[in-house]
């Protein structure tokens, strides 16, 4: 093999070896890897308690639905914003903790983190946690990263901003076109246990037009199963989460 041969095959193997480094922590995403070695990244918390949360919003066509929904019901979430969301819609950020949520980080846009950019991870993050202080007047919590998928750039960000990463244990699949309230809750039923930790979505800004529909027809029927458990619905800071 020519020396400029071997030194692009070495390159090769080192970018790829910087790609695994980087995209490691995603491993926490797989169930099994958060049931027994990751169990707060993964959302597992208080055995009487599941956490409710939604992604991608705030969204003026579709929020303030799941705020009224949530308001009949008697219970509250947490919503994992979006930056460029709560840029555009301040007022409904300031609404979300008026009723009573709390508000968590999703990052400043909803892209895959599939190369290191440690620079624009923090700088992102940091925009994001800063809008939702300033706005919200509550500094948050939790970070979410989108897709599930934590990168060491996006773990590092966090960690160095305060931000607990918190995944789930149960999604509704509620981003599909053919999604429904029945599939929605068809989905999360078995999941729907103490110590869970579900996802849905308050927004289609990165879902099929309209599904959000979907998770909003569903919450009645979760929040009923989870009465009848004997469960408490609510948000992150009272699911304790485990170590």
């Amino acid at each position: 093999m020519s020396g400029p041969a071997r030194v692009a095959r070495w390159a090769a193997v080192g970018a790829a070896g910087v790609e695994v480094l980087h995209l490691a922590p995603a491993v926490t995403r797989v169930p099994a890897v958060g049931r027994v070695a990751a169990r707060r990244t993964a959302g597992h918390g208080a055995a009487g308690h599941v956490a409710l949360t939604f992604d991608d919003g705030p969204d003026p066509r579709s929020t303030p639905a799941f705020l009224d929904a949530l308001d009949a019901l008697g219970v509250r979430a947490t919503f994992f914003v979006l930056g460029s969301m709560l840029e555009r819609s301040p007022a409904l950020g300031r609404e979300l903790v008026l009723r009573g949520h709390e508000v968590a980080v999703h990052g400043w846009h909803h892209r895959r983190p599939w190369y290191p950019r440690p620079g624009r991870d923090l700088a992102e993050l940091r925009a994001t946690a800063s809008a939702v202080a300033e706005v919200c007047g509550e500094s948050p919590a939790w970070y979410r990263p989108p897709y599930g998928v934590l990168s060491s750039g996006l773990a590092a960000a966090a960690h160095r901003l305060r931000l607990r990463t918190v995944l789930w244990t149960a999604c509704g699949r509620d981003w599909t076109a053919r999604a429904s309230p029945d599939s929605v809750y068809r989905t999360l039923e078995g999941g729907l246990r103490g110590g869970a930790a579900v996802l849905l979505h308050d927004s289609d800004c990165t879902s099929a037009p309209g599904s959000w529909h979907a998770a909003l027809g569903a919450l009645p029927r979760i929040a009923d199963h989870c009465t009848e458990l004997g469960l408490t619905l609510g948000p992150l800071r009272d699911h304790h989460l485990k170590p």
